[in-house]
């Protein structure tokens, strides 16, 4: 009897996974980063998040109420840049953080002024604006993100990081049939690349994990007719070239799935 009990037992623990030892880990997840963080163009903003504009339809939120982690501390903010982020952002990270999640450097680069330059003025002093912000990211934003990435390692040393990247924003020969050139365009999709690929250069060196969000945003571009992302919006600025809340669910959320 007793060993047929074990047996009858040993079936139930495996089928139905109620071992202890089989039970998801808790997790204490803080996320930081900048606006395509924070949401900002997904709306639902948090009152409390003033204007860091932190959104319950963010992709760290959603990931959150999801996941149910031990934890969640969500001080991602609009309009940070990386010193922003080691002086205002990483006092909740500690030894028992277990999971972060970051999207830095596109402010630094100067995304706004980028965009501002190649709205207002002309294709020559546009491409010349995306030229200096690519300088910019040989010569300045690698030791700019090596900081912000060795504070993390170092009030955080057994998180695992997960570094999101940036969508390109324009569908080329789209529907868009007014607006910047398509020269102009592709000049602003291949600089979200250049970020991109440097930012994942500096996650490897410090064994953090990159998350390359353009994929999941092609089809979904701005002038696809299935846009993600805002275009420019002459009401609400702020929130122009950052995702929609199905850019949140659709385009980020997956990603940071795929790497938590």
């Amino acid at each position: 009897m007793a060993f047929s009990s074990s047996l009858l037992l040993g079936a139930v623990i495996a089928l139905t996974g109620a071992a202890t030892a089989s039970a998801a880990p808790s997790v204490d997840y803080v996320a930081l980063g900048d606006s395509y963080s924070s949401g900002v163009g997904s709306g639902s903003y948090i009152s409390s998040s003033g204007d860091c504009k932190r959104s319950t339809l963010a992709y760290p939120s959603l990931w959150a109420a999801a996941n149910s982690p031990s934890s969640f501390a969500f001080t991602a903010c609009s309009g940070a840049i990386t010193s922003d982020v080691t002086a205002k952002q990483l006092g909740p990270l500690n030894a028992s953080t277990d999971l972060v999640s970051i999207s830095i450097g596109g402010n630094d680069a100067g995304f706004a002024d980028v965009m501002t330059t190649c709205v207002l003025q002309s294709e020559a002093t546009c491409l010349n604006r995306i030229a200096t912000a690519r300088s910019f990211v040989d010569t300045t934003l690698p030791g700019r993100l090596d900081s912000v990435y060795n504070a993390i390692s170092a009030k955080a040393p057994s998180a695992h990081v997960v570094v999101l990247g940036y969508p390109r924003f324009y569908k080329i020969g789209g529907s868009c049939i007014v607006g910047l050139s398509d020269k102009v365009r592709t000049a602003i999709n291949g600089a979200a690349d250049y970020l991109n690929a440097a930012t994942a250069k500096r996650a490897a060196d410090h064994g953090f994990s990159f998350g390359d969000v353009a994929a999941k945003f092609t089809g979904h571009e701005i002038c696809s007719g299935s846009a993600w992302l805002h275009s420019l919006n002459w009401l609400n600025i702020g929130e122009s070239y950052h995702p929609l809340a199905a850019g949140q669910s659709g385009g980020y959320l997956p990603v940071l799935n795929a790497l938590d």
